[in-house]
C-alpha cells in the first residue's frame, strides 16, 4: 500500500552541503526560514503560541539505505533503527527548533540542522507534557554522552 505525501512547504537553512549541517538541532543555533505554501498557510494560525515546533521533512540529498550503520557519534556498526543516521528506508527527517517569529506563511526558526531546499511534509507543536520522558535510556549513545 503506498501512502503518498506531499511537501507543503519547504526549509530554508545557511547549509547547502550534508558535511556543513550539525549533528542534530539541539546542537545547532543556526537561523533558518520555513516557508509554507501559500495554499497551506491558514494551518499556521495560533502556532505563534508555542516557544518550540517539531518539523517533519524529507532527506532529500539521501540515496539509498543500509540497515547496518555508523552513525556519527560513534565507530561501530549499529541497526539503523537504534540511530538518527539520515540514510533510511524511509527518508523522513525530524528537528525540534526554536520558533523566532512568524510572519505570515513563512516561520523564523533557530536550531536548524538539515539542507537548505529539504522539502517540508508536516508541523507540529511542541509541547512538554507530551513530548517530555523522564524515565528514559539513551541504548548505545549513553557512552557517547559529553
Amino acid at each position: 500500500m503506498d501512502y503518498p505525501m506531499h511537501p507543503i512547504g519547504v526549509i530554508h537553512s545557511p547549509f547547502t552541503d550534508k558535511s556543513q549541517t550539525p549533528i542534530q538541532a539541539s546542537r545547532s543555533q543556526a537561523i533558518g526560514f520555513v516557508e509554507i505554501y501559500t495554499e497551506f498557510a491558514e494551518g499556521l494560525q495560533d502556532l505563534e503560541g508555542f516557544s518550540h515546533i517539531i518539523l517533519f521533512y524529507v532527506f532529500h540529498e539521501s540515496t539509498g539505505y543500509s540497515l547496518h550503520v555508523k552513525p556519527f557519534l560513534d565507530d561501530k556498526l549499529h541497526g539503523v533503527f537504534a540511530t538518527r543516521y539520515p540514510a533510511r528506508p524511509n527518508q523522513i527527517g525530524f528537528s525540534v527548533v526554536r520558533l523566532i517569529s512568524p510572519i505570515a506563511n513563512v516561520l523564523q526558526v533557530e536550531g536548524v540542522d538539515m539542507l537548505d531546499g529539504t522539502p517540508l511534509l508536516d508541523i507540529k507543536p511542541y509541547v512538554p507534557e507530551f513530548d517530555i520522558r523522564t524515565d528514559t535510556r539513551a541504548g548505545w549513545y549513553e557512552s557517547h554522552k559529553d
